[in-house]
């Protein structure tokens, strides 16, 4: 459901820019989700690693490669995308 809003042209500016560093925003996300990954257990661990898994599908990494990471639970694995995407190997303009 999406709701016609009036937004003010400050919060439009916001919005903009939001969205215009989405991809820096999400590299950031996921490098920070691998480190966490290496230190929770239990139930956040879980909702980590669905996080690690939709901002990798919002970055472009190939599915092959997402259902390999998260099917392996590795965190190294996760760190080895943030070091591609990084590299310009995955994702990009």
């Amino acid at each position: 459901m999406t709701m016609n809003r009036d937004y003010s042209a400050h919060q439009q500016k916001i919005i903009k820019r939001y969205y215009d560093n989405r991809e820096q925003i999400d590299q950031q996300k996921l490098s920070e989700l691998a480190t966490e990954l290496y230190l929770a257990s239990g139930k956040k661990l879980e909702k980590l690693w669905t996080s690690a898994e939709e901002t990798m599908r919002r970055m472009k990494v190939p599915e092959s490669r997402i259902a390999h990471v998260v099917a392996k639970r590795d965190p190294a694995l996760v760190a080895e995308v943030v070091k591609d995407v990084e590299s310009g190997k995955i994702g990009g303009k």
